[in-house]
């Protein structure tokens, strides 16, 4: 059956600060283990004020310690802000405390803007070193080999399974190639979603992580008791996608009556190309949304986005969700993974 996962954003709102947003997200993933839900990701953004998960490994070992089985991981974690060695001892550590519970997605983009990629002093030279820096990751989640100069303590040996994340075919390509597990950006990118799976999966290779190819698949979903209830909730995220527009950083908003008042014709049109794959609505309407996407793509897993502003609803969205993923189809191209 097609797994259910959730990406939280752990968003700071105009009534949630930081530390709430971050506790909210820990009773978020607290809820979903009783829910059923596989697993639970967070990621890395920096320089925004309305997310709190820039300190991505801090946020993942505050939310594995609220909970006692759910997988929790970095959905994912930007590896070229990073040195991998440093990533491998932050995930290798979280492995160590929560052993069988950690995920590691990696992606390929900084996560942020220009002038904060100097702050993280880091560069974005011509050369791509995110295969080699992925190739490197992995290897210091392995047993350490003799006269190994270099280990990354105390990953060593915890085989932290490793992801790739992508919004284009080149993600799909690398996850392929080094037999990985693949999750696509629909959520925000879906454009290249259908073409991204069929690289992925005709080109996949075995690995010793994965004999067959897991196709995850992000996507934005929120469900409430009635359609007109769901669209309400809904606008936080159209608002926060017309800010992205605008340049302006806010603080997720509450929920308004009518959108159509708050963007230009300009902002609804981009806004709405990137959230062309969301599913809204009342559970009847979600479930025939879900149905469609899993028949459409054959999803393994839907990594799952409720961008609601207020927390009891957005709890009430997720639970809405799980029951129905219960009766979910089976997919037919994937394979379990941890």
């Amino acid at each position: 059956m097609t797994m259910l996962s959730i990406l939280d954003l752990v968003r700071v709102t105009e009534t949630t600060d930081a530390r709430g947003a971050l506790d909210n997200a820990r009773d978020l993933a607290a809820h979903a283990e009783n829910w059923g839900y596989r697993r639970f990701w967070v990621a890395e953004h920096h320089n925004m004020a309305g997310i709190a998960s820039a300190a991505t490994s801090l946020v993942v070992a505050h939310i594995a310690a609220g909970t006692r089985s759910i997988r929790v991981g970095a959905g994912g974690i930007m590896l070229p802000n990073h040195a991998p060695i440093v990533i491998a001892e932050q995930f290798g550590t979280l492995a160590r405390l929560h052993p069988g519970r950690i995920d590691l997605g990696l992606g390929r983009a900084p996560g942020t803007d220009q002038v904060t990629v100097r702050a993280l002093r880091r560069t974005l030279s011509g050369t791509d070193s995110f295969p080699q820096d992925v190739l490197e990751l992995q290897a210091y989640f392995r047993p350490v080999q003799p006269n190994q100069s270099v280990q990354a303590v105390p990953a060593a040996g915890t085989e932290v399974p490793l992801w790739i994340l992508g919004s284009s075919t080149y993600g799909a390509q690398l996850a392929a190639e080094l037999g990985l597990p693949y999750a696509f950006a629909s959520h925000f990118a879906p454009e290249l979603l259908l073409p991204a799976l069929n690289i992925y999966r005709s080109r996949f290779k075995p690995s010793a992580q994965l004999d067959r190819p897991h196709a995850m698949v992000g996507v934005n979903i929120i469900a409430a008791d009635t359609d007109a209830q769901a669209r309400r909730l809904a606008t936080t995220q159209q608002m926060s996608f017309a800010n992205l527009f605008r340049g302006a950083r806010r603080l997720s908003q509450p929920p308004i009556d009518d959108i159509e008042t708050y963007w230009s014709p300009m902002e609804k049109a981009q806004a709405m190309r990137m959230l062309e794959r969301s599913i809204v609505g009342s559970p009847e309407t979600v479930r025939a949304g879900i149905d469609a996407l899993v028949g459409e793509t054959k999803a393994d897993e839907l990594m799952i986005v409720s961008d609601i502003y207020d927390h009891e609803e957005r709890l009430r969205s997720f639970e809405l969700i799980a029951s129905i993923g219960e009766e979910l189809p089976r997919a037919s191209a994937g394979t379990a993974v941890a």
